[in-house]
Formats: C-alpha cells, sequence, structure tokens
C-alpha cells in the first residue's frame, strides 16, 4: 500500500512541478479511458462493485492512516488482488469492451455494393416480418454488423441462401424443423436457422416479453448485431439493438431500420466518436 501511495505522489510531484506535453497528452489519456469506463458500467451492476472497490480503498487508506493494522493488512490483500477480481466480476462489460475496441470496417462480403439488390432485400425482409405480424407467427432475424456471429450460427442449421420474404416466411412455419430458434443474416444472405441464442440478465425486462424478446436483447448487449422480433401472442414487430427493444415497428420503421443497416458508409475512428457522442446527449443522428 505503501507502494502505492508512493507512485501517487510522485506522479503529482511531475504533473505540478514539471509538466510537459506528454503529461498532458498522458492525463487526457487517463480521463478519457476513466470517461469511457464509467459510460460502460452506468446502469449496470458493475457500477455499483465500482463503488464498493472505492469504498474498499478509502477504507484501506483511513485504516493506515489510523494504524489500524490487522484492517489494514485485510483491506490490503483485497486491493491487493483486485485485479483478478475486477476480471472475475467485469467479465461480460470487459469483453463488450474489447469487441468494441476490436471492431473493424464492415467485412467486403458482408457490405451491399448494388443500391437495387439493397432495396431488394429490404423490401423482402419487410414484407416477411408483416406476414407473419398479420398472421401472429414468433420470428427472430438476427442481422451481422461488424462483430461476427460465427459461434451463433455454427449452433444453427447452415442455410447460406438468398434472401427472400418465402424463404424467411417458410423457415418460421409453425411446426416445421427449423421454425424455432433465430436467423442469422450476414449481409445479403441468411447463413443460418435455428440458432440458440443467450437470454438476457437483465432485470429490467417487461414480464409480458417472452423468451424471443429476451434472446433477442442477449446477442445485441455482447455484440453490435441487430434483430427483428415477431411476437407470437400479440403479433407486434419490435427491434433490439445494444440492449435496447423498441416496439410497435410499422412498414415505414422497419424499411428505416433496414435501409440504415443496408445503406450504412464507413466511418473514421472521430466520427464513431462524435456520433457516439451525440447519441448520449440524446441529439440527431
Amino acid at each position: 500500500m505503501e507502494t502505492l501511495w508512493e507512485q501517487i505522489r510522485t506522479l503529482l510531484w511531475n504533473v505540478f512541478n514539471r509538466p510537459t506535453i506528454a503529461d498532458f497528452l498522458d492525463i487526457l489519456i487517463v480521463a478519457f479511458l476513466l470517461y469511457e469506463l464509467l459510460m460502460l458500467t452506468k446502469e449496470t451492476r458493475a457500477s455499483a462493485v465500482l463503488k464498493g472497490l472505492a469504498m474498499l480503498v478509502l477504507a484501506s487508506w483511513f485504516s493506515d492512516l489510523l494504524g489500524l493494522t490487522a484492517l489494514n493488512w485485510v483491506l490490503l490483500n483485497i486491493v491487493n488482488n483486485g485485479a483478478v477480481v475486477l476480471v472475475i466480476l467485469f467479465q461480460p462489460e470487459l469483453r463488450k469492451a474489447l469487441e468494441q475496441i476490436g471492431r473493424g470496417t464492415i467485412r467486403e462480403s458482408s457490405r451491399i455494393q448494388d443500391m437495387e439488390q439493397s432495396e431488394h432485400i429490404v423490401e423482402e425482409i419487410t414484407s416477411c416480418l408483416l406476414t407473419l405480424s398479420r398472421r401472429r407467427v414468433g420470428a427472430l432475424i438476427v442481422i451481422e454488423q461488424r462483430i461476427g456471429l460465427k459461434d451463433v450460427i455454427e449452433t444453427g442449421t447452415t442455410l447460406n441462401s438468398q434472401i427472400s420474404a418465402a424463404l424467411l416466411e417458410n423457415i418460421f412455419e409453425p411446426n416445421t424443423p427449423l421454425h424455432d430458434g433465430a436467423v442469422v443474416i450476414r449481409g445479403g444472405r441468411i447463413m443460418a436457422a435455428a440458432c440458440i441464442l443467450t437470454l438476457s440478465e437483465g432485470k429490467g425486462i417487461s414480464r409480458e416479453l417472452g423468451t424471443r424478446h429476451r434472446a433477442a436483447l442477449g446477442i445485441t448487449e455482447t455484440t453490435d448485431a441487430v434483430t427483428l422480433i415477431v411476437s407470437e401472442e400479440t403479433g407486434i414487430i419490435s427491434m433490439a439493438r445494444e440492449g435496447r427493444l423498441t416496439r410497435h415497428l410499422d412498414r415505414a420503421a422497419l424499411e428505416n431500420v433496414l435501409t440504415s443497416l443496408y445503406h450504412q458508409k464507413e466511418t473514421g475512428l472521430w466520427t464513431a466518436l462524435m456520433e457516439k457522442t451525440r447519441r448520449r446527449k440524446g441529439g440527431a443522428l
């Protein structure tokens, strides 16, 4: 613990007595990383764990200051092993953060270059979902983005076929071999059907939403995929994205969502950061 405080004192002395451009850059980077960490854990169980860890650090400092040797020894051991504890407790958040860092540009195989082809895909998926909604046939479609879903695809039956409303409707037809599970779409092709998704563990999900909606939210909490859901009970069409659910989509809303996915352009790091900031502030995209 003494070594930690000595390092902090040395850092503060260097910052206030001989600051350089590198020092300011270092501070900005650390501040940005801390901000991103706070935003990543905001409104999650991890935020409570972070507060608890901060309380332990403060308690350790006060116990050392007051000479409480036994208590300081216990807290010191907990703090020193904090890195391992954080990895275990923050496993979902760390995985999500690393996946976000590792996102590259959209793979060439997933991009639709032909405007006419993309419009055809939008129309086919929209037509399928509206038909299933009228008939109250449950459906779950996962549209892959930058993060690959190979592990999810391997849990289902491989199709690798062109997108068509008739095929999608036939897949979700009740009492057929592939109707139970999710369809995964990559670019302009249906990669697999009857895929198994991990359910969301969120406690704020409405009780009226079943397993299909929880599965849709679960995949969007750990990847950047977009899922479209048709409720078997009500016929309501919903969309899950970034762990959030949007319900009661009509034809116009569906077309807007799909058009934005299939007509999206590659963006640089700065543009992506600015877009992320606007989203947090509630600004227009």
